[in-house]
């Protein structure tokens, strides 16, 4: 797995390196934005079940992050590119439970465990361009786990009580290969915007012990030189 994302890089960097350097139709952008990640998969889906037993007291969210990075568009023939990157992604999900009752439903009270997981990713899209700057974009994506954390927070009435961040290093997946796709428009200005979905295709812990993936829905902004 490190081979590929190495290879990834390699390619990305070369790809970059070479657009910078000439024209060629080759063209730099940046693009960044908000999104919600969170696990699925088979493991998940019997941890809802068993969560429904709790009438909505536990319940797991997705968690909101951030994505930013840089890419290069590779015209290869009318209304075709391909589109290589790299960009920093937060991903993870959360764990929330409220104290059941009155109550606790008036002092909102409840514990929060959030995994809080940072990667590098190399997108590798190809894009197809439909009807003017409209397209369609699909590829394979490596990433590169970068930093991992559990965080657990309690609180009532607004006020938090407590709000502590753990590593969480062991079994964990470092290299996560999945698939990306979604649909963008391209102004003639050089801004884009950009809707997508992300979906692992290798297990969130090392021993595959548990069906457990990586997925999540991004919203991005960026430009294009």
């Amino acid at each position: 797995m490190k081979k590929i994302l190495v290879a990834a890089l390699a390619l990305v960097a070369g790809v970059m390196t070479e657009g910078f350097a000439q024209d060629g139709g080759m063209k730099v952008g940046f693009r960044g934005g908000y999104g919600m990640a969170g696990w699925q998969g088979e493991t998940m889906k019997s941890v809802n079940d068993m969560l429904e037993f709790t009438d909505g007291n536990v319940k797991t969210k997705m968690r909101p992050g951030f994505h930013g990075g840089m890419y290069v568009s590779i015209p290869l023939g009318a209304g075709f590119e391909f589109e290589p990157g790299v960009q920093y992604a937060q991903k993870g999900m959360v764990l929330e439970g409220t104290v059941p009752g009155k109550a606790g439903e008036y002092m909102n009270a409840k514990v929060t465990v959030t995994n809080k997981s940072d990667y590098i990713e190399v997108p590798l899209l190809a894009k197809l361009y439909v009807a003017g700057g409209l397209n369609l974009f699909a590829g394979p994506q490596v990433s590169l786990l970068v930093n991992n954390k559990l965080n657990v927070s309690a609180g009532a009435l607004g006020i938090s009580a407590y709000n502590n961040d753990f590593d969480w290093d062991m079994g964990q997946r470092q290299i996560d290969v999945g698939m990306a796709a979604g649909l963008g428009y391209q102004f003639a200005n050089g801004l884009n915007l950009s809707g997508s979905y992300d979906m692992g295709l290798t297990t969130v812990d090392e021993g595959a012990d548990y069906k457990t993936y990586n997925h999540g829905f991004k919203g991005s902004i960026g430009f294009r030189f």
